[in-house]
């Protein structure tokens, strides 16, 4: 049975790669970040941070761009990468950035944070998200949330939502109906993707969090992972399944 999931994946990972692979364009590329449209107002950006357990490791957030305005989804991963994507926000795109939102209190969510706050943009996470920033020493969000909020970018919605510990236990998920895009950050994993950071994990609860998140967003289409390619439902499916055999 093992090696049939490992073989069902593997096909899966292949033809998702080739799917979205199809479906997004790179429209900016340094050394420190890339940006990659995947849907009218979606938009993934990449950056690196570097580790001592898994090395170099690129991190996905996201932007929402429509009317003029733009939401960040996690910062990347260093200062200067934020200021290439704040610059390229306000002077390439011509857009007023509202607001950005870390999805839990790892680093590579926040670590460009003290960039944004430099420029005046608001910057926003769960109470629970701040509470553990300041227990860590790391950049802390302005504005906290209990359970859900909502932001706009333009004319665009972005849900953001507690469904449950997992990754960590305060992770969230940023859900845009009009692209019917999730961000599920680092709760979430690319398809064959290892555990990867499990320190402040709760195991035990990750896949009900993740079915949580499928069974509030069903009509939803692309699926962004904090590493790793992106797919669609499939990686929700794959995190569930990676979790419940813990």
């Amino acid at each position: 049975m093992k090696h049939y999931f490992s073989i069902t994946i593997l096909l899966i990972l292949c033809i998702s790669t080739s799917i979205f692979a199809q479906q997004s364009e790179q429209i900016y590329n340094s050394e420190t970040l890339q940006i990659e449209q995947i849907s009218p107002n979606t938009f993934v950006h990449i950056s690196y941070l570097n580790t001592n357990d898994f090395g170099k490791v690129a991190c996905n957030g996201i932007i929402i761009i429509n009317e003029g305005e733009a939401l960040v989804f996690d910062t990347p991963a260093n200062d200067e990468a934020s200021v290439e994507l704040i610059n390229w926000l306000e002077n390439d795109q011509k857009s007023e950035v509202k607001g950005v939102v870390a999805t839990h209190f790892h680093w590579d969510c926040l670590g460009g944070l003290n960039e944004f706050h430099a420029k005046g943009i608001a910057s926003y996470a769960s109470e629970k998200t701040i509470s553990l920033a300041k227990a860590a020493s790391y950049p802390i969000p302005e504005n906290g949330f209990k359970k859900k909020m909502s932001l706009e970018a333009g004319n665009i919605k972005v849900i953001n939502q507690f469904f449950g510990e997992g990754h960590t236990q305060d992770n969230f998920v940023a859900y845009v109906p009009a692209d019917k895009v999730i961000f599920g950050g680092c709760m979430i994993k690319a398809l064959g993707a290892g555990n990867g950071n499990l320190e402040d994990a709760n195991v035990a609860a990750w896949p009900l969090t993740v079915s949580k998140v499928k069974l509030a967003f069903p009509e939803t289409n692309i699926v962004i992972p904090g590493h790793g390619n992106i797919g669609g439902t499939e990686l929700l499916d794959y995190t569930i399944e990676m979790f419940e055999k813990k």
